[in-house]
């Protein structure tokens, strides 16, 4: 009998894509997404796993403790992946409580409908390179072993929404496991998010529709990677041969300006031409430099990202120039 996979987030950017990958291995999959007023945010990422009759969305919430009971008593999943959350790290100052309750209590929901309905099931945490915050190892790395220090409110729910996790895999007997993820990006990655910004203004200000772009801090340093490559982390994680934690990152990292630099050059432009620092983009307080040790992850699963920082960055260009071809 095939796997059964149920993936919350899954019309998200790596929900998406962690859907086709395991509809490519003959999983069973099922999903549950937010409802929209547009019915078209909810299904444009997933336009190729529709196609495949193993996949199944319904709407829920992971505030929705109702929807989550309910699907994981039908489902009986044999993995389950909890990407749903609220990402933005700028934004979580906009709308701290939500994020919090979100992030935080919503990972505390699924737990518990986990742990009521189908605890043999293996559970993966999707955790997040900014619990790190300001704190870095003396070799400039952050590995799991790293002090966690976030320095935003979406940074303080995933250090939650962690703890929770190994907290329950220790009370509870339970398989669930966090991911620790680094900076990955796509051609599916969200409009606001700084490399989808940079890519789309650098294509459409060659190709005559906009003038100049603005950003905020141009000197933050990030460890970016390529959604494929992280959604097949995630499965290894889960077929490990027992739960655990681990960081997941390319183990290189590069500036916004490093971005720019590259993408506009890739363009046949110069940047200084055309980027300018707008403050409103600015957080509270900065994050300045993430670069992730994923050593545990390649020697322990054997994952290798497949995408550099520079073929990662020309598949999103060829995206937006497709798009607006």
């Amino acid at each position: 009998m095939n796997k059964k996979a149920f993936i919350t987030g899954i019309s998200g950017q790596d929900g998406s894509y962690l859907a086709e990958y395991l509809l490519s291995r003959d999983y069973k999959v099922y999903g549950i997404v937010r409802r929209h007023s547009i019915a078209e945010h909810q299904d444009s990422r997933l336009e190729n796993a529709y196609k495949n009759p193993n996949l199944e969305c319904e709407y829920g919430d992971l505030l929705d403790t109702s929807s989550l009971e309910r699907s994981m008593k039908s489902i009986k999943p044999d993995e389950i992946y909890n990407l749903a959350a609220q990402s933005h790290v700028r934004i979580s100052y906009d709308m701290p409580q939500f994020t919090i309750q979100t992030n935080a209590v919503g990972v505390l929901n699924m737990l518990e409908a986990y742990r009521q309905n189908c605890p043999s099931a293996k559970f993966y945490q999707a955790s997040s390179s900014e619990m790190f915050g300001d704190s870095v190892d003396k070799d400039e790395f952050q590995r799991e072993t790293t002090a966690m220090t976030p320095v935003s409110p979406y940074g303080c729910s995933k250090v939650f929404a962690y703890n929770i996790i190994r907290n329950y895999r220790k009370a509870y007997n339970l398989f669930a496991s966090n991911g620790i993820l680094f900076n990955h990006e796509s051609p599916r990655r969200g409009a606001n998010f700084v490399s989808t910004k940079v890519i789309k203004a650098a294509v459409r200000i060659k190709l005559g529709l906009q003038d100049k772009l603005e950003l905020g801090n141009m000197d933050a340093y990030r460890d970016w990677g390529h959604s494929k490559d992280y959604v097949r982390a995630m499965n290894m994680v889960l077929n490990h041969e027992k739960p655990d934690d681990f960081v997941i990152s390319t183990m290189k990292t590069h500036s916004v300006r490093d971005m720019c630099e590259y993408v506009f050059a890739k363009l046949e432009l110069n940047y200084e031409d055309y980027v300018v620092q707008n403050p409103k983009y600015l957080r509270a307080e900065e994050l300045p430099y993430l670069k992730g040790d994923s050593t545990k992850a390649r020697t322990t699963l054997g994952w290798e990202p497949e995408y550099t920082f520079e073929t990662l960055m020309d598949d999103m260009i060829d995206h937006w120039m497709k798009h607006h071809e």
